[in-house]
């Protein structure tokens, strides 16, 4: 772990990816993360990847393609995207995309790079990993209230480093510092284990003396999950009923735009028989935009948009108490039924 301190001595925190990589830690209250979420704001921005859509589709597939592959020999980030045959993105490249072309640190920081961080499309990538952790953080904010002496349980499915569930923490700690006296554990739910190998060391960043989350009680736990078999969570589940804790769960880039309808409601109903009081998660829009970039993608993201999204969350014993638009993303955030 490594701090550097700006002019004005708040730290920009770093922390270590499992091969050593030093990347700065995400903090969607710091300026130099955030992104501006106003109607305004939000309209120039949409405009912005709308017109860097536009452009694009009036090249050629095929030129498209060389010019893409061309510049992937000089972006690492772009390798990862139009490179090997995965069928979505891995948490570290997904993470990287999140920290605006002035954060990116080497092997990430060539010029080619910055240009891919600065686009308006990855703005919105940013703007999503912010509007779930805000999400989540009015989702459990009462319950907390009702329950000050209850631990607190962080559900993340597939979400990598799980930075929405540090952010949430983060954004309860400045509206109310005393919600957060209590234990807390961020129970990370994903095949992969790079993703939260980076996140257990950006926990302990945000814990140190002086960063935002230093003096909380946080754990951070992982256990390879696969979403279409939910025995280990409900397994869990049962754990965290025996404690009393307050569950809230997300899922950033996960369940809701990767996978099936069948695995959706089955990890629902699971939450809901295991007392979860609050979900968040990010869905795929369905407009012809998102449909059309899509095609040019390999990675196997469902547009269901809310309105295909909606009637799952019913069947798992949810409704969507309220979305956040981040253009090509809804971000949702479900309340028991």
């Amino acid at each position: 772990m490594q701090n550097n301190y700006t002019i004005d001595h708040r730290p920009l925190l770093r922390a270590a990816t499992r091969d050593g990589v030093m990347l700065p830690v995400i903090d969607v209250t710091d300026p130099r993360f955030t992104i501006a979420d106003d109607a305004d704001s939000r309209a120039r921005l949409f405009a912005q990847t709308t017109a860097e859509e536009e452009r694009n589709r009036r090249l050629p597939r095929f030129i498209m393609r060389f010019l893409m592959r061309r510049a992937a020999r000089r972006s690492r980030l772009l390798r990862a995207i139009f490179g090997g045959d995965a069928t979505f993105l891995d948490g570290i490249t997904t993470y990287v995309m999140k920290l605006g072309a002035e954060n990116l640190p080497p092997p990430y920081d060539s010029p080619v790079d910055r240009r891919v961080a600065g686009s308006a499309h990855l703005k919105l990538l940013r703007l999503r990993t912010q509007q779930v952790a805000h999400l989540l953080a009015d989702g459990l904010a009462a319950d907390l209230t009702k329950a000050p002496d209850a631990p607190l349980a962080l559900i993340n499915i597939a979400g990598g480093p799980a930075i929405d569930s540090m952010n949430a923490l983060i954004v309860l700690r400045e509206r109310n510092a005393g919600l957060l006296r209590r234990r807390i554990v961020i129970h990370v739910l994903d095949q992969d284990d790079a993703g939260p190998c980076f996140g257990r060391n950006a926990l302990a960043a945000l814990t140190a003396d002086g960063a935002p989350l230093a003096g909380l009680d946080v754990a951070f736990e992982h256990r390879h999950y696969d979403w279409n078999a939910t025995a280990s969570l409900d397994a869990l589940l049962r754990e965290l009923a025996d404690s009393g804790a307050v569950v809230g769960a997300s899922s950033e880039g996960g369940l809701f735009e990767y996978g099936s309808d069948d695995a959706i409601v089955g990890n629902l109903q699971a939450l809901r028989a295991g007392n979860a009081r609050a979900v968040t998660g990010s869905v795929t829009s369905d407009d012809e935009r998102r449909r059309r970039m899509m095609t040019a993608s390999r990675f196997k993201l469902v547009p269901r948009g809310l309105k295909g999204f909606a009637p799952l969350a019913e069947r798992g014993g949810w409704q969507v108490a309220r979305s956040e638009s981040a253009q090509l993303s809804e971000q949702v955030l479900l309340a028991p039924a």
